[in-house]
């Protein structure tokens, strides 16, 4: 079963205008997300990122968002009709246990995990499904609350990350949380033995 699971009503206010003040989802994806790509968001809740990643893929571009609550996708659907992106958005529920997107295997540019992984019942699942899902070299943005995780867990699911094949590329800077920009597997990485970046050795090392 799922932990700690956002309720549905609670999506209003994280998809509430003043959450900008605080964190501009444009700011954060524009890096990471150019059009006609192909986005993964698990956890969108009512689409405080959604909308902004549709906005940024384009009308060639595809965002696939997966939610285990009904009332999330349909506000989601509400929201993005009303922004005129609904039709590069592919809203999916989903259950706890399975993300369903086998059929986007190798297909992903970027996902965005930002404050959901640690309400899955497994890390390990997650990050396997979306190493599979991943184009090589694709990128994913992990985020989690600083207030719900601790520094511990959240080095423990960066840890099933790395199981899955991804590596950490940077630490970026993200208010009241841990994050982590992945990267996921490409043709050689084990043959060469790719070294480790900084942010990539164990926590509490020092050079």
């Amino acid at each position: 079963m799922p932990k700690r699971v956002c309720p549905w009503w609670l999506g209003y206010v994280l998809a509430s205008p003043l959450r900008r003040w605080r964190l501009n989802p444009a700011a954060l994806l524009a890096p990471h997300v150019r059009e006609g790509m192909t986005v993964f968001e698990p956890g969108p809740g009512m689409g405080f990122f959604t909308l902004e990643l549709a906005k940024l893929v384009g009308p060639q571009g595809r965002v696939v968002a997966v939610d285990i609550q009904a009332k999330m996708i349909e506000r989601l659907q509400r929201r993005a009709q009303k922004a005129r992106v609904a039709g590069r958005i592919d809203p999916r529920l989903v259950t706890a246990d399975f993300l369903g997107i086998s059929d986007l295997s190798g297909k992903v540019d970027f996902t965005l995990a930002y404050a959901v992984v640690h309400e899955m019942p497994s890390a390990d699942t997650f990050f396997a499904e979306a190493a599979a899902a991943s184009k090589p070299g694709a990128r994913l943005l992990f985020v989690e609350p600083a207030g719900h995780v601790t520094q511990q867990e959240f080095e423990d699911e960066i840890k099933a990350a790395t199981a899955a094949g991804f590596r950490v590329l940077e630490r970026p800077s993200i208010r009241e949380s841990y994050a982590a920009l992945l990267r996921s597997a490409i043709p050689g990485d084990t043959l060469r033995g790719v070294p480790k970046l900084p942010d990539e050795r164990e926590p509490g090392r020092r050079e």
